[in-house]
C-alpha cells in the first residue's frame, strides 16, 4: 500500500494513498475505536449539500476563488452520489460537536477537489479543507444544521408511511364495519361493538400522531447556519448568511429559514427533542395497537382468533405449522428501540454548555436512526400485515352473543341491579343472556329482539 503525509498542527501522519480522507480525519480514527457505526448517509449528504451551498455563497460574495469553488461543489456532488462510501470511517461516538465527522468531509471535499484541479491529494496549496472548503463555516453551525436537514427529509419519509397505515386502518375500519363484536375493558366482557369500531380507532391514532409530528418541521426549518463559532458570524460576510440558506433552500427543496436567532439556533436541541418526543409518544400508541392485533389474532385455537394476520413465515423451529405474528412483534421492538433513543437525545439537549451543544454526534445518530427504523417498521407493517388482515366474523358474532356486557342493555329496561344478577345468573350456568332472560320472563321475545337488534 502507498501512502502519503499529511500535516496539521500536531504534526505529520501518514495516509493511505487510496483515501480521500486526511490527517485529522486518521487521528479520529485512531482515537475513537468504539461502535463500529459511522456518520450516516444521511448526515454526509447533509453535510454535502451545506458545503455546495456555502461554496456558492462565497463566490457570489467575491471571497472564494471561482475555480477552487466549482471545484468543491464538483467534488460535494460526488459525495452525493456515493462515490466515496469508505472515506467517512469515523466513529459515530467521538469528538464533541461533531468536529472528526466534520473534518472528514472537509478533507474529503477538499483532495478530491485538488485532483479536479490537476493536483494530488494532500495539495492544500490547491484546496484547502479548512480555509476553502470550510470557509465562512464552523462545525458549530454547519452540524446542527445538518442534523436539521437529514431529520427533514427523513421525516417527510416518515409522514408518508404514517398517512399510509393510518388509511389502511381505516379501510379495514370501513371493511369491517358491520361485524359485531364484543368490546373488552380490563380484558374483560363489556358491550357490544364491531370490528370497524376498532380498527377505525387505530387510523384515528396514528393520523393525530403524524398531525403532532409535523409540528416538529417549522422549529427544524429555522437554521443556524451563518452563525459561524458562536453564533455572531465571525469571519462571514454580511450577506453570507442569506446567501447560504437561499442557496440551501435550492439545493434541498425544503423550506428552510434563518433563524432569528443563530446564538439560540446553535445552542439548543430543542427542535430534536421536540421531534424525537412526538416519535417517542406515537411509539406508545404504536405498540398498544400492535399488542391488540396479537391479542385479537391469539390461537388459533386457544386464544381469540377474531382476525387472521397475513401468515408471513414459520413461526418455531421445533413446532410444526405454528404461525406467530412476527410483523407486530417486530414492530414493537423498533418502538421500544425508538423511545429508548428519546432518553439519550434527551439527556443529551440538556448536556450543552453556553454557547454549544458538543453532545450533536448522538443526537444526530441516535434521531437519524430513530426515524429510519420507524419508517420502514410501518411501511412493512402495513404491506405485510394491516392490509392483508380478514376477520373471522361468526366467531366475532359468537363472543358478542355470550358476553356478559349484553346485560349492560338491559339497564335502562330493568334496572342496574336486575341487569346484575341477570349477569350472575349467565355466568353461574354458562347460559347467554338471552336465554336467562326469556327463563326469567323479563322481557317478552319483541322486546328482546328490538333491543338487541340496536
Amino acid at each position: 500500500m502507498k501512502y502519503r503525509k499529511e500535516k496539521d498542527y500536531l504534526g505529520e501522519k501518514l495516509i493511505p494513498d487510496d483515501k480521500y480522507y486526511g490527517v485529522q480525519t486518521s487521528r479520529a480514527v485512531d482515537n475513537f475505536p468504539i461502535s463500529g457505526f459511522t456518520l450516516s448517509k444521511e448526515m454526509i449528504n447533509a453535510i454535502s449539500e451545506i458545503k455546495i451551498a456555502a461554496a456558492k455563497a462565497n463566490m457570489e460574495l467575491e471571497k472564494l476563488d471561482k475555480k477552487k469553488g466549482e471545484a468543491i461543489i464538483k467534488a460535494a456532488k460526488e459525495v452525493l452520489e456515493g462515490r466515496f462510501e469508505g472515506d467517512f470511517p469515523v466513529d459515530a461516538f467521538q469528538a464533541g460537536a461533531g468536529t472528526s465527522s466534520h473534518m472528514n468531509l472537509n478533507e474529503v471535499i477538499a483532495n478530491r477537489a485538488c485532483e479536479i484541479l490537476g493536483g494530488k491529494k494532500g495539495d492544500n496549496s490547491l484546496v484547502h479543507p479548512n480555509d476553502h472548503v470550510n470557509m465562512s463555516q464552523s462545525t458549530n453551525d454547519v452540524f446542527p444544521t445538518a442534523i436539521r436537514i437529514a431529520s427533514l427529509k427523513l421525516l417527510g419519509k416518515l409522514l408518508s408511511e404514517m398517512d399510509s397505515l393510518g388509511k389502511a386502518f381505516k379501510l379495514k375500519g370501513r371493511e369491517f364495519k358491520f361485524i359485531i363484536k364484543s368490546g373488552r375493558t380490563h380484558l374483560q366482557d363489556a358491550v357490544p361493538m364491531t370490528l370497524g369500531n376498532e380498527f377505525g380507532a387505530y387510523g384515528e391514532s396514528v393520523r393525530k400522531w403524524k398531525k403532532r409530528a409535523e409540528n416538529a418541521i417549522v422549529s427544524l426549518g429555522l437554521l443556524g447556519i451563518g452563525g459561524s463559532a458562536v453564533g455572531s458570524g465571525i469571519n462571514t460576510h454580511p450577506k453570507y448568511r442569506e446567501r447560504v440558506v437561499k442557496n440551501l433552500r435550492g439545493i434541498t427543496g425544503l423550506d428552510l429559514k434563518s433563524s432569528p436567532d443563530l446564538f439560540e439556533a446553535m445552542e439548543s436541541m430543542a427542535p430534536f427533542v421536540e421531534l424525537s418526543g412526538s416519535l417517542k409518544g406515537f411509539c406508545f400508541d404504536l405498540v398498544r395497537i400492535c399488542n391488540d392485533l396479537r391479542l385479537l389474532s391469539s390461537g388459533p385455537r386457544t386464544g381469540f382468533d377474531e382476525i387472521n394476520l397475513p401468515s408471513v413465515q414459520p413461526g418455531s423451529s421445533i413446532m410444526p405449522g405454528k404461525i406467530n405474528p412476527v410483523m407486530a412483534e417486530m414492530t414493537t421492538m423498533v418502538a421500544f428501540q425508538v423511545i429508548g433513543n428519546d432518553l439519550t437525545i434527551s439527556m443529551a439537549a440538556q448536556a450543552g454548555q453556553l454557547e454549544l451543544n458538543v453532545m450533536m454526534p448522538v443526537i444526530a445518530f441516535n434521531v437519524v436512526i430513530s426515524l429510519r427504523i420507524l419508517t420502514n417498521a410501518l411501511k412493512v407493517l402495513r404491506e405485510k400485515c394491516v392490509e392483508g388482515i380478514t376477520a373471522n366474523k361468526d366467531i366475532c358474532r359468537r363472543y358478542a352473543e355470550n358476553s356478559l356486557g349484553l346485560a349492560t342493555i338491559l339497564n335502562p329496561y330493568i334496572g342496574y341491579a336486575a341487569a346484575a344478577e341477570v349477569a350472575k345468573e349467565s355466568n353461574r350456568t354458562g347460559k347467554s343472556i338471552i336465554d336467562v332472560i326469556r327463563e326469567k320472563r323479563l322481557m317478552s321475545d319483541g322486546e328482546i329482539e328490538r333491543i338487541f337488534k340496536q
